[in-house]
């Protein structure tokens, strides 16, 4: 996809006449639908780019986005031609696409509210009338249920807000949603108890309990990782030895990593100190090439850095 718009007749000849701030004018005039053109101040018109289209919608994009003021807010107005003798089924959901994107773009211009878009279709395909639904919602297998779905507030989880005694019933998910509700603790050896108690349900698989382990240690705090580990795998039998192995496994890992470090630490140090060692040296020899070629001692103090003494022991 090269993200080229098309460059047909029917495309040109639109977007040269609708790039026109006057006919751009008329046009919402006449075909918005009366409710919005009363919200609209159609002289505030301005013709927005379309680069933020994605790349593969762009080349069937005809890139005429108009914004003006609606209501004291900067709205936009979508007008997008399909020129194809063969209507699109999923023009609808296009335009959703468009209108989001336009959306985001505002947003990242520096604007801390959402502009209502308008989409509208200008269709002059050979196939008459039109004959898909241009309601978004009739494009879903099950319409009623879409529209219920975008037409209400989205589901949240807020889990900071849900009961532990409601996670630890949640079955696979409680391991998940108890340790992200409490990471942020202070201690988390104060919830081993409770730990204990999801972990006794039966329902968190080995490779769950590893990971969940090491996103404590990686992101919790806790003053004692050893009393915490042996705390959880006395509760829990049946899963003990594998927290205890996983305790040995990044203790070990800890004990690499700072050997790991201090080598590291070590060859730094030692090209340092090494770097150090040779430049004193080379300045050593220059300061007694001086003094065998009779410059002054003064100036060699100058020139080199050196004290009196050092400068002295080198002339012996």
């Amino acid at each position: 996809m090269t993200g080229k718009v098309s460059a047909g007749p029917h495309d040109a000849f639109f977007r040269q006449v609708m790039t026109q701030p006057d006919a751009a004018r008329d046009f919402l005039d006449i075909h918005l639908p009366q409710d919005v053109r009363a919200m609209c101040d159609l002289s505030t018109l301005q013709l927005e780019s379309g680069n933020f289209i994605e790349d593969d919608l762009r080349a069937r994009y005809s890139d005429v986005l108009w914004s003006v003021q609606m209501n004291q807010q900067k709205g936009y107005l979508y007008a997008l031609i399909e020129h194809q003798s063969k209507p699109d089924k999923q023009m609808t959901q296009r335009l959703m696409r468009y209108s989001l994107a336009a959306m985001q773009r505002h947003v990242e211009a520096g604007h801390e509210t959402l502009p209502v878009v308008v989409p509208i279709l200008f269709y002059h395909g050979a196939t008459r009338p039109y004959p898909y639904s241009m309601c978004w919602f009739d494009a879903f297998s099950d319409a009623e249920l879409a529209k219920r779905i975008y037409t209400a507030p989205f589901p949240l989880v807020d889990i900071t807000e849900v009961p532990d005694d409601a996670i630890l019933t949640h079955r696979r998910i409680a391991i998940l949603e108890f340790l992200q509700k409490h990471i942020r603790q202070r201690d988390l050896m104060a919830l081993t108890a409770s730990l204990v108690k999801l972990l006794q349900a039966g329902y968190t698989s080995d490779s769950q309990l590893r990971t969940a382990l090491t996103y404590i240690l990686q992101v919790g705090f806790t003053e004692d990782k050893s009393a915490f580990f042996r705390e959880l795998a006395e509760g829990v039998s049946q899963q003990g030895e594998i927290i205890m192995t996983l305790a040995e496994e990044l203790r070990q890992e800890g004990l690499a990593q700072g050997l790991e470090q201090g080598i590291e630490q070590g060859i730094e140090q030692g090209l340092v100190q090494g770097l150090e060692k040779g430049r004193e040296e080379a300045t050593f020899k220059i300061a007694q090439a001086m003094i065998a070629s009779g410059i002054d001692r003064l100036q060699i103090l100058q020139l080199t850095g050196l004290s009196e003494e050092m400068l002295e022991t080198l002339a012996r």
